[in-house]
């Protein structure tokens, strides 16, 4: 049976290549779905990808994902510096949590080096764009396999 891995984005992602280019690139949100489908199929996996501007529904996609999830692969974009509601939620999940960042947020402002998801993240990916993602899922993978 394949293993199911949701993929959530947080605020602002649905502006992906529209949005400061020069931070986050010039793929959209659907080339990084295509990506991350994509990388699961090779890995054997299943992606179910989620996007929100909205707190409760990462929070709720959460919850879904302790029923239907093996894993998750998580960018909580602005949430990630404010949201003690989505920490919470994932450390309510018991499958792999990953981390993903497109930018490296330690060369960014101050307020960003600090994550609420990090205290719950197995591991955390900053910096590679949105390759970000794939290696993400190459590491669930891994962690799935163990």
């Amino acid at each position: 049976m394949t293993k199911t891995v949701y993929v959530l984005n947080g605020p602002n992602l649905n502006l992906l290549g529209k949005r400061q280019p020069e931070i986050y690139g010039y793929e959209t949100l659907a080339d990084v779905e295509t990506l991350c489908a994509d990388t699961a199929e090779d890995l054997g996996l299943a992606t179910t990808f989620h996007q929100s501007n909205h707190e409760g529904e990462i929070v709720e996609a959460i919850h879904a994902a302790r029923d239907e999830a093996a894993a998750i692969v998580i960018n909580p974009a602005a949430y990630t510096h404010t949201s003690v509601a989505i920490l919470d939620a994932l450390n309510a999940f018991e499958g792999p949590v990953i981390e993903v960042h497109i930018s490296n947020v330690h060369k960014r402002e101050s307020f960003r080096h600090h994550s609420y998801v990090s205290l719950r993240a197995d591991a955390v990916i900053a910096g590679c764009g949105t390759q970000g993602y794939a290696l993400a899922l190459t590491r669930v993978a891994t962690l799935l396999e163990d």
